[in-house]
Order: structure tokens, then sequence, then C-alpha cells
């Protein structure tokens, strides 16, 4: 029995052999687990040594991050100061240009002048040989009296005849001439005849030559009609104008204000040799505000404010075109498509934009400091407030909403706050094709399209939306263009019947009551922005597109 429990019923093997053997294993195993927690301890070590390094590339990461917003911040500033300085630098160009233009009517001023103080010059000897003669004769005379006093008076009659003709003539030819070819600046001298006053103008005097628009409002009454303003007052004022290439040919055809009033149109080609059909308009808007006598705040704006305005809604690639057909404020109120068209504006976007941008300028009463260029102390601005945005403005905006790197491309589109609030077909789907936003940055467009919500409003938004999901509809690209209208047989009978203050032709009419469309496209207005649009009527109307022009 003993024999049989020392043996182990499965292996054979006695109680003890197994002890010693579970002995061992606890030994084996006891060294493994020593083992093994030395392996753990290193591995603690390793793990604190990268959390530490995690820690510090951590910290480095945050100031780098820190460094490159600064970095941004800083290239924001200088942006936008490149912006002003570009700006400034445009104006100053279109100063130059003005002063050259002037600086050229004087040098051709400076060179009259001195050939009419040559002839008078030569006058002057001529005047003074003869008072040679006459004191010659004179002296004869008086020997002949002497020797001969048993003349008749009739001697003495004709002696003082003779003396007082050359004083005479003298008196006369110097004013005629004085009237006729002197600036108005050196009219007022008085030239004696027996004295030739050297000194009143100076042969270097070239500036002193051109007329400023202070000499000019000196000479020129305001309160004397426009009609009985003589011819040098007339031409005065061309200069003024901005016309001042058409004076020497004015000058030969004009007597007075009246003659530009009673002329027609094909006149002031033929007469005054006006072959650029804006300047044609811009004399007829100008002469028709004489005869109506109505005060327009638009005429006190300039040709020259005119290219800033440009600069302003974004469009500053047309400030030559303007700047060439002289276009001001008063003219802005009538400009057409065709003029548009003309002066080489053929994208449908840009005639939208400078529609939009007349407007605001009529909702201000055509303020010139009406448009806003930097953020103020607004937090949420209204659409009253975003109306009045600027190009430059709008940049602001996008910088402000994290979108700083596609600002610039907003340069020479045409987009302000007018286009945004006014335009229905203007969404941000369309603001993010003008940035040059890729189709395929799905996160991007729709952080736009939240902000773009938030600028404009729920209301405009929803009515936006609505305007996109109708008939017919088109949506707004960059590439379309406007194609000028072509009249048909039927439309030949009604032209003499159109007055030419048709509201129908310009790109903003000025009377806002009915349905106002913009190249063949209706639009309606919206209710968050309700007199601020130029449409008022929300009655849905008939849409013609114009198809893009390949």
């Amino acid at each position: 029995l003993s024999r049989v429990n020392q043996r182990s019923p499965v292996n054979g093997e006695t109680y003890q052999e197994r002890l010693t053997r579970l002995e061992g294993d606890k030994e084996s195993l006891v060294l493994q687990v020593s083992v093994l927690t030395d392996q753990v301890e290193a591995q603690g070590v390793k793990i604190s040594d990268l959390e530490s390094s995690l820690e510090e590339h951590q910290h480095k990461l945050d100031s780098t991050e820190e460094m490159l917003r600064q970095e941004l911040l800083s290239r924001t500033s200088l942006e936008s100061q490149k912006l002003d300085l570009m700006g400034e630098v445009s104006y100053l160009k279109l100063k130059l240009v003005d002063m050259e233009e002037k600086q050229i009517h004087g040098v051709e001023r400076k060179h009259k002048a001195e050939v009419i103080l040559q002839e008078l010059r030569l006058f002057k000897e001529k005047v003074d040989h003869l008072e040679d003669q006459k004191s010659q004769y004179e002296r004869r005379l008086k020997a002949t009296k002497v020797k001969h006093v048993s003349l008749p008076p009739l001697l003495l009659c004709l002696d003082c005849t003779s003396s007082a003709q050359i004083p005479l003539l003298t008196t006369a030819f110097l004013n005629h001439v004085q009237s006729a070819f002197l600036p108005r600046g050196l009219q007022g001298e008085d030239l004696e005849p027996n004295q030739f006053r050297r000194g009143g103008l100076r042969a270097t005097a070239g500036p002193r030559l051109t007329r400023t628009p202070e000499s000019g409002s000196s000479v020129r009454d305001m309160n004397t009609p426009f009609s009985q303003w003589t011819r040098e007052q007339v031409c005065g004022w061309l200069e003024d104008y901005g016309l001042g290439q058409y004076v020497n040919l004015t000058r030969q055809w004009v007597d007075n204000g009246q003659t530009l009033l009673s002329a027609r149109p094909q006149d002031f080609e033929k007469e005054m040799g006006i072959k650029h059909p804006l300047h044609r308009k811009k004399l007829q808007l100008a002469l028709r505000g004489f005869s109506t006598k109505a005060l327009e705040k638009s005429s006190e704006l300039d040709h020259i404010w005119v290219t800033r305005w440009l600069d302003d809604i974004g469009l500053p690639q047309y400030k030559d075109h303007f700047h060439e057909g002289r276009v001001d404020g008063r003219m802005l109120q009538y400009l057409t498509v065709n003029d548009l068209l003309f002066l080489k504006v053929t994208s449908q976007l840009h005639h939208l934009s400078i529609k939009c941008a007349i407007h605001v300028l009529h909702v201000n009463k055509f303020n010139p400091h009406c448009l806003r260029r930097r953020p103020g102390e607004e937090r949420n601005p209204s659409p009253s407030e975003v109306i009045q945005w600027s190009n430059h403005r709008v940049m602001e905006w996008l910088r402000a909403v994290d979108l700083a790197e596609y600002a610039p491309n907003l340069r020479g589109s045409g987009v302000h706050g007018g286009l945004i609030i006014l335009e229905p077909r203007f969404s941000s789907e369309t603001l993010a094709m003008l940035l040059n936003i890729p189709p395929q940055k799905t996160l991007l467009r729709r952080h736009l399209a939240t902000a773009f919500t938030s600028l404009v409003g729920t209301q405009a938004t929803l009515e936006k939306r609505e305007y996109a999901n109708a008939t017919g509809h088109a949506p707004l690209t960059t590439t379309a263009k406007v194609r000028p209208k072509k009249l048909g047989f039927t439309h030949f009978s009604h032209l003499r019947k159109r007055s030419p203050d048709n509201l129908a032709d310009y790109i903003c009419p000025i009377d806002s009551g009915g349905l106002s469309a913009m190249n063949g496209v209706s639009h309606r207005p919206y209710t968050g922005v309700r007199g601020l649009s130029p449409i008022l009527d929300r009655e849905p109307e008939r849409q013609e597109q114009v198809g893009p022009k390949s």
C-alpha cells in the first residue's frame, strides 16, 4: 500500500520528484519575473523620456504657431499698406497726367504770349519811330512858324490833328491785341500808349500763363446766366470742365454762352471738333444743367474723383478709359449699356457692379465719402452698413473670417458691398468662384457660405436661394459677356419717338419706382433691404437671360 501511494498514478513518478520539479519551475518563474520587472522599469524610463521630449516638441510647436500667427498679421498689415500705396500712386499718376496736359496748354499759351510780346516790341519800335518823326515835324513846324508868322491857322489845326492820331491808334491797337490774345490774367493791366512797361510778364513764366480754377471763378460770375457769358468765360469753363483740347476751335466759333445753348448735337462735332461721343454727352448734360438751372449734387464730382471711385468698387482696370472719356459724377447717372461697352466694359459682372455702385451713390445723394474702406467698430454690421463697403473693406472682411490667403484675388473683380447686397444672383458660390477656391475644398467653401450668410442676413440668403431656384434662372459667372442690343426692322419706326432721356436705356435709372432690368435680366428686391434696392416691385416677372459670349 505504501508503495502504491509513493507512485504517481499518471506518470509513474513519486510525489517527491514532482515536488522537486515544481520547485525548479518556481525558481525559473521567479527569475523570469525579475527579468520582466527590469524590462518594465527600463520601458518606464523610456516612456518618461519620450513624454518629456513630447512636451518639449509641443512647446516648440506652440511657439512656432505663435510666430506664424504674428507673421500672418504683419503680412496682412503690409498688404493693406500696399493697397493704400497703390491707390495713392494711381491717384498721383492721374494728377500727373492732368498737370502735364495743363502744362502743354500753358506752353502753348506761353508761346502765343511771347509772339504777341514780340509783336508789341516791334509795334513799340514803330511807335517810337513815329514819335521821332513827329518831334522832327514839330521842330520843323516851329521853325516854319517863326519864319512865316503870317500863315493861315489851318496849318496849326493840321498839326494838332496829326499829333493826336498816333496815340489814339496806339491805344486802339493795344486794346484789341490785349482782348483777343493775352490771357485773362493779363487783361486787367492797362498799357499806356506813350510808355511801354516791361516786367509785366516774364518770358520764362510758363505756369503763370495757365489759368487756375481760382482765377477762372474770379473772372466768371456764377450769378450771371450762362447765355450772357463771354467767349473767354466759356473757354475758361471748358478748361475747368476737362475739355480744354477743344478751346481753340470754340474760341473761333462761339460768340457767347447762348451759342452753345442753341447749338445742335451735330454742331459740337462740326464746329468744335468733338469726335468723342462721351465728350459730346458730357457737354450736353452740362448745358442742360445750365438751361434747367437744376442743382445736381453729382455735378460736384469731377472725372478725377470717378477714377478713385473705380478703385473703391474694385474696377481699377478701367480707370484709363474712364479718364479718357472724362466721365464725371453727372455722367454716371446717365451711363447706358452702350456707353460702358464703348469704355471697354464687356463683363456682365462688371456691368452689375457699376450699376449697384451707382445706386449706392443715389441712395447717399452722391456723397463723395459714402464708401467705407477700413473696418470700423461695428460687431455685426447690418445690410445698410455692408452696402457701403468698398472692395478694400470686403477684403478686410475676408481676412477677419480667416480667408486672408484668398483676399488678394478680389482685386479687379468689381466686388463691393452694394453688389453683395443688391444683386440677387450674387451668392457665396459666386464669391468662392471669384476667390479661386477649388471645388474639392468643400469645408472651406462651407465656411465661406456660413460667413456669407451671417453677413447678408438670413432673409436675404433665403431670397437669394429662392431666386436661384426660379424657373429659367442662369447663375452669375465671371465669363458672361454683355452684347450690344441689335435693333430689328420693327424698331426703326420707333427711333424718332424715343426721347434721349428714356430711363430704360440707363445702366441705373434715376427713377426707382418701377421694375429695373439689367441686360435683359429682371431683378427683385430683398425684404431686408427695402429702401436700399433700386427695385421696389415684388411681383415676379419674366426673366430673359443674356447668354455668355463665346
